[in-house]
């Protein structure tokens, strides 16, 4: 069972999805700080100074009575609240995420069909009759002698 366990480990799709896995928290992370620090901080001064983050409805007062300045005020308190603002934040999250590997993908698939070279012209083909490869422009077989069909003389 020990040896089953290293074939499965060992094998290279595993271990190409463990690479992929841990490179994708580091694009997470990368992501997360983009839409955090960067992004998020724009749309909320152009929504007067908004933060998202801070966006909640209160569901049960916690042991001092709100009203809450912030989140973390509430949960300081032990407020019960639902957080529709982080929600917010990881739909946007995750929209850059998607957007950003579309354009990461379409770049790497031009690439691939600019090195992809189109195949050549067939300069051979085979005789019907005798099934040698012959010139592609010969009328009549050196093999077997037959007159080729569709051949121009």
């Amino acid at each position: 069972m020990l040896k089953e366990f290293k074939a499965f480990v060992l094998r290279g799709n595993v271990v190409d999805m463990a690479v992929g896995i841990i490179i994708g928290v580091a694009f997470g992370a990368i992501v997360k700080s983009l839409v955090d620090d960067i992004i998020m901080p724009p749309i909320g001064l152009l929504l007067g100074g908004l933060d998202f983050a801070n966006f909640f409805a209160l569901l049960k007062q916690g042991k001092t009575p709100g009203p809450y300045a912030s989140l973390v005020d509430a949960k300081a308190a032990g407020a019960v609240t639902l957080n529709y603002g982080q929600f917010i934040n990881l739909v946007i999250t995750f929209a850059i995420v998607a957007l950003v590997l579309f354009f990461l993908i379409r770049a790497i698939n031009q690439l691939k069909r600019k090195e992809e070279v189109p195949a050549a012209a067939p300069t051979t083909k085979e005789c019907p009759y005798c099934l040698s490869v012959i010139p592609i422009k010969a009328t009549r077989c050196p093999h077997c002698t037959s007159e080729l069909a569709g051949a121009k003389a």
